[in-house]
């Protein structure tokens, strides 16, 4: 699977949230309901997927679906009860022609290829931990501590170790891993692993035929690896997760090729699964394929935004938390613009400027979803992590390859369970986001009445902020000066409230 550094994640500030409410008409009670998906013949065609967003009432949802079929379009899948329909056609009008039906809201190609590189927020490539590195760590254990736990210096940077021991998570929470599948035969994961919450929606479609949510590949590693940062077990083997009792379950939305592109179909589909499933919380270590951000003035990419948000909110009025990584752009998200070179990514991309309060990063951008920016182990902002006054919500632990840790194997990365029954470390937003997750899950273990609102105020509040830094930052020590903090020790553009704390959340 492709990895490419550059490019990933924003976040979102009240004003925005304000703005996109009121530009696209988002109402809680527009998605209250669950969502009844009707399905239909799938083409295979050289054409482009669309996602036509309309009203909930059945006589406007027929008549769009049958317009649908007159503009040569064919239904994929049609979540009725918060008005979106996933839809292919080789037509190179029908998103045109489906914007001038009426009761159609939006609607947009969801790609700029044909049906046929990758969102995560990882930055750079796994380094797997060998046999004899994994002997040599694990000989160095102590007694209560996983064999791999000695290079986990995340753990204890939140109190997750000491957490543990007063609890672990409850069995009745449940974090959705919305990403590249999750192997669920691994050691550290089987224990924890919830089947019944899990399927590949890479259709744009659910299917929850067994083992469907899994990798196709070793080379899909990156929703294994985000899988056992949440809850690998701690049961004596390889590492331990923040929250050891919770389960986990696997909603595959990356395409099953080497770009392993996340597309906006296929995210809408996990969204309303997760929701329907009793899933507490998703986490989401990605952006939403083709574009890093999604400028509401162009027809394709407002549909995205419209049809992501409605799924998203569904899944929040039915109880359910979402968190999302930052980027590794270390961009300031609330800068007066920013320059895209990555989009589209799954053709030619072009340079384009734009607004970050006007360009939607999906999904941590929408309304509700928790935002989270990347700290290494000594506290501060991983040289690539996005931030920004206003945006970022919290931190957690992402890695950093430039603060060296005190560890058997000195890596600065995070260490994760991988397919295939092997560890690796990762770096990115992407190890930062299922931190964040993990403790809201402790939280949610704690307070299992607690809304999404109330877990997303309970992070912050638990949140320890380390403030700006008192010197001008420099994230990879080459006498630059990489970004620049606004903000004070309450809440900031780097940290937003401040980094979780596990031991905290159970106390």
């Amino acid at each position: 699977m492709a990895h490419l550094p550059s490019r990933r994640r924003l976040a979102l500030a009240v004003p925005v949230v304000l703005s996109l409410t009121a530009s696209l008409g988002f109402l809680p009670a527009a998605a209250s309901a669950a969502p009844a998906v009707t399905a239909e013949r799938a083409t295979d065609g050289p054409g482009l997927a669309y996602v036509v967003n309309t009203g909930t009432d059945h006589h406007t949802i027929e008549s769009v679906r049958q317009a649908i079929t007159r503009n040569d379009g064919t239904v994929v899948a049609s979540y009725d009860k918060i008005g979106v329909i996933v839809a292919h056609s080789a037509n190179p009008d029908f998103g045109r022609q489906m914007r001038a039906v009426r009761g159609v809201d939006s609607a947009g190609a969801t790609r700029t290829a044909p049906l046929t590189a990758a969102g995560t927020t990882d930055e750079g490539a796994v380094q797997v931990l060998s046999k004899a590195e994994a002997a040599k760590v694990a000989a160095g254990a102590t007694a209560g501590e996983e064999p791999l736990e000695a290079d986990q210096w995340d753990l204890r940077a939140i109190g997750a170790d000491k957490a543990a021991t007063i609890n672990p998570g409850s069995r009745n929470v449940t974090v959705g891993v919305i990403d590249t599948g999750v192997d669920d035969t691994h050691p550290d994961i089987a224990p924890n692993f919830s089947a019944s919450q899990s399927a590949n929606c890479v259709s744009g479609k659910a299917d929850t035929t067994y083992g469907a949510w899994r990798p196709v590949d070793a080379d899909h590693y990156h929703g294994t690896h985000v899988a056992g940062e949440i809850a690998a077990a701690r049961n004596g083997i390889g590492v331990a997760g923040v929250a050891p009792g919770v389960k986990v379950a696997s909603i595959t939305v990356a395409q099953p090729d080497a770009g392993a592109l996340f597309y906006p179909e296929s995210v809408v589909c996990a969204f309303v699964f997760a929701a329907d499933h009793g899933i507490e919380i998703t986490n989401n270590s990605y952006y939403v394929d083709p574009w890093l951000y999604n400028c509401m003035d162009d027809p394709d990419q407002r549909a995205i935004v419209d049809a992501v948000n409605r799924a998203q909110l569904y899944a929040q009025h039915k109880g359910t938390l979402n968190v999302a990584s930052a980027g590794n752009s270390n961009h300031d998200l609330d800068a007066d613009s920013i320059v895209d070179t990555s989009s589209p990514d799954d053709s030619t991309a072009v340079n384009r400027t734009i607004d970050p309060h006007e360009c939607f990063d999906v999904p941590t951008q929408l309304p509700g979803v928790v935002t989270v920016s990347a700290v290494g182990v000594k506290g501060t902002k991983s040289y690539y992590s996005s931030y920004g006054q206003g945006v970022v919500d919290v931190a957690g632990p992402g890695g950093d390859k430039y603060q060296i840790p005190d560890t058997p194997s000195k890596n600065g990365r995070i260490l994760s369970t991988l397919p295939n029954n092997r560890y690796g470390f990762l770096q990115g937003t992407s190890m930062a986001s299922p931190h964040v997750a993990a403790v809201a899950a402790l939280l949610k273990s704690v307070h299992p009445n607690a809304t999404p609102a109330a877990l997303q105020a309970l992070l912050k509040a638990q949140a320890d902020n380390p403030g700006c830094p008192s010197e001008p930052y420099d994230g990879n020590g080459d006498g630059v000066v990489d970004a620049t903090c606004v903000g004070g020790e309450r809440v900031n553009g780097f940290y937003g409230f401040g980094v979780v704390d596990a031991l905290r959340a159970v106390k």
